[in-house]
């Protein structure tokens, strides 16, 4: 089904505005020259079209109104719109910049009919002041055809050339071979046409006749798998809907558990009778089949939203989508009883970031470089793939590192008993600290592979000399050296790397 909305750009003036007192047109500024882009209903019925020049509309109509138009703000309307009309179908498609595109494969049973169907979304579309034309065909490019140009499902043989959407030549070529309609062309031998037009036309061409199909692309990801629930009466209660998300994600699992997955990412999307979508998004640190788990996290969402769900009038519709999933084993559980670590740890770590945001509950991930301050980067617990523990030697004991680090290391000044020495004395943040002990150094070379005359000294990085000290105090520090004396560095620097707890 495809619904075309022919007065959009104006009709989001008058929503937004309200209805001007005389006509008016959406305006462009192209080549030097302001044109029309849009007109109002009255503007149409009063001659003036799309590619007209403003100042010659203006010489016809006087007292008509120009605004600017805002493409942006027309395709995040459409987007709003194709969104809105997820509640007949999941695969819905935005066709810039007046259209949209919905396969309604199996979902008309809902309406009874296709036809009964595509009225109602009509029906919606105008309550909330857009106007729209629909069109029912077996191709999304038929469909669309048939819908911008105001005809019915099996007329598309009464379509004009301009319907195959080539470039003004070749329409302009067909017509002066007299082929003016689809039917002309669909006579027509498709080497012949292929030979003169080329191939891209005949394959419009099988599109509009319903020969070829092609796939629409949603606006939105299909979810692995999708569970929906419709209510003859809308639902009015916030504790019926959960109850109902409840039962709709028992409904998904069962799906995964056949398949061997389990649920990482859900979307919900609660369809109000007034057109209004409230929508959900749920994150799980692990795979999870866990009923009892969905209805925390759910809980949580709902608490940490900024507007609470108003049901209004009710929800007519609601739908759980699994979007995201991993594969999860059948558990084996444990002769001696207990729970398990891992599936606790998953779970915390997804209802922490449910109620405090994802971004803000993190966990470090190892990377490929010695360099302290490049050795590890925190990345969202959700976003870090559940890896084994790192692994070290057993002939190797794993460097004491401080538990706060600087990024980037602070600049101190050193007083040493030789050059190349441990440091006696610094100053950092204008306090002096006398070091009472001292253990170091550990040397931390330069990444020399990276450079491009390879081991050579002085180019691509230096060598750092960490000691770990402690003060008069009893507070300790992590300092180094940044280049080998008088190799690499006539007078190297001393930095402030990490405190020690």
């Amino acid at each position: 089904m495809a619904l075309f909305l022919p007065y959009l750009p104006t009709e989001r003036i008058i929503r937004t505005r309200g209805q001007p007192k005389a006509p008016f047109v959406l305006t462009d500024k192209q080549r030097g020259a302001v044109v029309i882009t849009a007109p109002d209903r009255q503007a149409v019925a009063l001659g003036l079209g799309v590619g007209m020049k403003l100042a010659d509309a203006r010489a016809r109509v006087p007292d008509l109104l120009a605004f600017e138009h805002d493409m942006l703000a027309d395709a995040q309307l459409l987007d709003r719109l194709a969104e809105a009309c997820e509640r007949y179908t999941p695969i819905v498609a935005a066709a810039p910049p007046h259209s949209l595109i919905l396969d309604i494969t199996g979902a008309q049973h809902f309406y009874h009919s296709e036809e009964a169907l595509a009225r109602d979304a009509e029906d919606r579309l105008d309550a909330t002041g857009y106007s729209a034309h629909w069109a029912l065909a077996e191709t999304p490019d038929a469909a669309l055809a048939l819908a911008r140009h105001g005809l019915k499902q099996g007329a598309e043989a009464q379509l004009p050339v301009s319907a195959l959407d080539m470039n003004a030549k070749t329409h302009q070529a067909l017509e002066r071979a007299g082929l003016y309609r689809i039917g002309d062309l669909s006579e027509r031998p498709r080497a012949n046409l292929a030979a003169r037009f080329g191939m891209e036309l005949t394959l419009r061409l099988d599109r509009l006749l319903g020969i070829e199909d092609r796939p629409i692309d949603p606006t939105r990801s299909l979810g692995n798998v999708i569970a929906e629930r419709r209510f003859p009466e809308p639902l009015t209660h916030i504790d019926a809907a959960l109850i109902v998300l409840e039962e709709l994600f028992m409904e998904a699992s069962i799906q995964l558990e056949q398949r061997g997955h389990g649920a990482r990412m859900i979307r919900i999307m609660l369809f109000r009778c007034d057109g209004d979508i409230a929508r959900l998004g749920l994150e799980t640190g692990a795979s999870t089949r866990d009923a009892a788990l969905f209805k925390r996290l759910l809980r949580e969402r709902i608490d940490v939203l900024n507007d609470e769900l108003n049901p209004g009038f009710g929800y007519d519709l609601i739908r759980l989508s699994v979007v995201a999933t991993q594969p999860l084993a059948v558990k084996q559980l444990k002769l001696e009883g207990g729970e398990d670590r891992q599936e606790d740890e998953a779970a915390m770590v997804s209802q922490l970031s449910t109620r405090m945001g994802r971004d803000q509950v993190q966990k470090f991930q190892p990377a490929n470089s010695h360099i302290p301050e490049q050795g590890m980067f925190a990345l969202p617990c959700l976003d870090v793939p559940s890896a084994a523990p790192w692994q070290i030697p057993p002939s190797d004991s794993p460097p004491v590192r401080p538990l706060h680090m600087f990024d980037p290391p602070q600049r101190v000044q050193v007083i040493a008993e030789v050059p190349d020495g441990p440091p006696h004395r610094f100053t950092w943040r204008r306090k002096a600290h006398q070091v009472v002990r001292y253990e170091g150094p550990e040397r931390i070379a330069s990444e020399w592979w990276q450079r491009k005359d390879g081991q050579q000294s002085g180019k691509g990085g230096l060598t750092r000399d960490y000691y770990r000290v402690e003060d008069v105090k009893g507070r300790r520090y992590w300092l180094f050296r940044h280049g080998l004396y008088g190799e690499e560095k006539t007078n190297p620097d001393w930095y402030l790397h990490g405190l020690f707890a």
